[in-house]
């Protein structure tokens, strides 16, 4: 019974933490326009379905809506950034958003982290290191996201680098440090391989063969 539960809990919890991830993105992205999608859908006469009431096909109505035309408004927003004048409008409005006192500091990095993960053609979170922690003689896996600050460097009179360390099961939060290069094992590990081994809770070994 105990070998069903655990390989019930590997299956279930990935699936888990995708749904919450999921969910976390579709509530984020429609909850500023919900309620205006609501109102109007409310106008129009509904029915419920067994135990779901009609607010709530209203409300799950309203978020497709929503992320059907935030798809199509970014798809055309990106072709006439490409196409038109309006990459001018959009760096005029960058150059605005930096001028507002405390915007521009969120915008700035927002921005920044934006175009590290989908733009830039640096390899942030491409190398996969081994290191001690919490404590020496305990290691975890971490990935390299970007040099360190060069003012940390040079208060440690070496170079240093950012490493970003995912939690178990869910790696969307961890722990960021900074480390010399000298205490980082370098490992010949793809981060795919390295994340399904961190949600995994180290079920699913790196480059594991199926059993027959």
């Amino acid at each position: 019974m105990k070998k069903y539960f655990l390989t019930g809990l590997v299956t279930l919890l990935p699936l888990a933490v995708t749904i919450w991830v999921v969910r976390f993105a579709v509530n984020l992205l429609t909850k500023p326009f919900v309620g205006i999608v609501t109102s109007f859908l409310d106008r129009f006469p509904t029915r419920s379905f067994g135990i779901i009431t009609s607010h709530e096909v209203i409300r799950t109505a309203s978020q497709i809506l929503i992320l059907i035309a935030l798809f199509l408004f970014v798809l055309f927003l990106g072709f006439v950034a490409r196409k038109y004048f309006f990459s001018e409008l959009i760096r005029l409005g960058d150059r605005i958003m930096k001028k507002i006192p405390l915007v521009n500091k969120v915008y700035k990095i927002s921005k920044e982290i934006i175009q590290s993960l989908f733009v830039s053609d640096k390899n942030a979170f491409r190398q996969v290191v081994m290191l001690p922690f919490p404590y020496k003689g305990c290691y975890c896996l971490g990935l390299v996201s970007n040099d360190a600050p060069k003012t940390c460097s040079d208060a440690q009179n070496g170079e240093m680098l950012s490493v970003f360390l995912p939690t178990t099961p869910n790696p969307t939060t961890g722990f960021l440090v900074m480390c010399h290069s000298a205490d980082l094992i370098f490992l010949d590990m793809r981060t795919e391989d390295a994340i399904q081994y961190i949600v995994s809770c180290a079920v699913v070994q790196p480059h594991q063969e199926k059993s027959q």
